[in-house]
């Protein structure tokens, strides 16, 4: 695997459009060719050479490119925008879509994430060694379609609206969690080792919720199913079961109505 790094070295002064910040886009090229990618600050198209400082030569493929982010690019969007290969380490912060669209690799951010990383994610994995923001693996505006696939791995909190319109994939979030956790969700699985807000599951339809800690209130759409022991994320202890939405429009499976889990550790 061959590795490039890009070093922020003429910050913006608004936010950069970098949607070209991935194995895909830098696969084949040298570091003169990958400078020449386009970005967008404002409404104005520029190169990535007029911000970054480009070392190294990418892979031939996005499977052989490993992508190394240096430098201040909290105000830089889309960085991981649709790899399906690779991998790409920011080694700080950065803004929104980090990992969006994802169809597979391996991306890294160190810091923090803004609003909507890994929206519509369909495979690979994403690591946010920080916080996350809101809409975390959610659809995009005004869109059904959710996280499918892949994984989400968040080391801190994770704001509101996270897993919206879920339909697959997994997402573990080893701190809290805000307000509206998989509403509208269709399918996947969301761990939350930490404490969650209200509204947990509203309008969900199917999927999984994992809860170690408190939820401050629990919709009135889910239901008591009694108590269970299971092994969540090599952890072995008794949860309360509620099943929900149950005002929600339900779908059957093989003649049994489908609903959605939510387990509250004990």
């Amino acid at each position: 695997m061959e590795t490039i790094t890009i070093t922020m070295k003429n910050p913006p002064a608004l936010y950069l459009e970098a949607d070209n910040v991935s194995p895909d886009a830098f696969a084949g090229k040298t570091a003169a060719q990958i400078a020449e990618l386009h970005v967008h600050e404002g409404n104005v198209t520029s190169t990535l050479g007029k911000y970054f400082e480009v070392n190294g030569n990418a892979g031939a493929t996005a499977a052989d490119t490993k992508i190394i982010v240096k430098g201040d690019v909290k105000k830089v969007k889309y960085l991981g925008f649709k790899m399906s290969a690779g991998e790409l380490v920011v080694e700080g912060s950065t803004d929104q879509y980090a990992g969006a669209w994802m169809t597979g690799g391996k991306m890294l951010v160190k810091g923090n994430v803004d609003a909507f990383a890994g929206t519509a994610m369909k495979g690979g994995e994403l690591a946010i060694e920080g916080n996350a923001g809101n809409y975390l693996g959610a659809a995009y505006r005004g869109d059904w379609r959710g996280m499918s696939g892949g994984k989400i791995l968040v080391k801190g909190n994770a704001g509101s609206d996270i897993g919206m319109y879920m339909l697959g994939g997994e997402m573990i979030i080893n701190g809290n969690a805000d307000v509206h956790v998989c509403t509208h969700a269709e399918g996947g699985k969301v761990i939350i080792k930490g404490n969650a807000k209200s509204k947990v599951g509203g309008q969900m339809v199917d999927g999984t919720i994992y809860v170690f800690g408190s939820i401050d209130t629990m919709m009135p759409g889910f239901k008591p199913a009694g108590e269970i022991e299971l092994e969540v994320d090599g952890v072995t202890a008794k949860f309360a079961h509620y099943i929900g939405d149950t005002g929600e429009r339900k779908k059957k499976k093989k003649g049994q109505i489908v609903y959605g889990n939510l387990y509250k550790k004990i």
